[in-house]
């Protein structure tokens, strides 16, 4: 976990067994909810009854980010299957990074390959240790890897659409105070920065049993 001030990654792998944890700010409005977290005063919720939203505030330089991608996004999205849609918003929080990675995301999902480039570009940076400037022979090897056109895909890049969007989701995690990457969003104005797979999956499943009971 990076935090923008710079604090240190702290163990949130620790699975919290029994224990519930209830939201302090949400007891008294949300009580059948369980897990920690917050809910949002002035965003609004994005609910659709037997599925859950969950958007990913990540910064691509960010190791945890790749850890939780890797690892708690996985076990969260094969337990829930299609009662769980998940994206990923760019964040930035590391200083002095390109920009590239999080376009090249952006552009990607307008193409329909979002969750295959975002796999590639944690891949790219963290395992094969390429965390300096994607040219364009680089990019073309990885879009094709993702099943993508490069002309069709560099010509989005130039657009300054992808740019754009990387842009607004910035401004929405600046929105909303995420302080830390990763941090979660579920169904637009939850939010949880215990990432603790055992903890987002508490929340998703709570919300989940309260449609039930509806």
């Amino acid at each position: 976990m990076v935090k923008r001030q710079g604090a240190q990654w702290a163990s949130v792998w620790a699975i919290i067994g029994a224990v519930v944890l209830w939201g302090s700010a949400t007891a008294a409005t949300s009580p059948e909810l369980k897990g920690k977290f917050e809910i949002l005063q002035g965003e609004v919720s994005t609910h659709t009854p037997g599925k859950v939203k969950l958007t990913e505030f990540a910064d691509f330089y960010c190791p945890h980010c790749h850890r939780f991608d890797g690892e708690g996004l996985a076990l969260l999205e094969k337990e829930f299957g299609n009662k769980l849609e998940s994206t990923m918003v760019g964040f930035p929080v590391i200083h002095g990074k390109l920009p590239t990675p999080f376009d090249m995301y952006e552009q990607a999902k307008m193409m329909g390959k979002g969750k295959e480039m975002k796999s590639v570009l944690f891949r790219t940076i963290h395992k094969d240790k390429i965390t300096g400037v994607l040219d364009r022979s680089l990019r073309e090897v990885l879009i094709k890897e993702v099943g993508l056109d490069p002309k069709a895909f560099e010509e989005g890049m130039a657009s300054g659409k992808p740019a754009k969007l990387f842009e607004d989701g910035r401004k929405w995690g600046e929105r909303i105070k995420v302080q830390q990457t990763p941090t979660v969003l579920l169904d637009g104005n939850i939010k949880t920065e215990t990432i603790d797979p055992e903890n987002i999956r508490l929340i998703i499943q709570s919300i989940l049993d309260t449609d039930k009971k509806k």
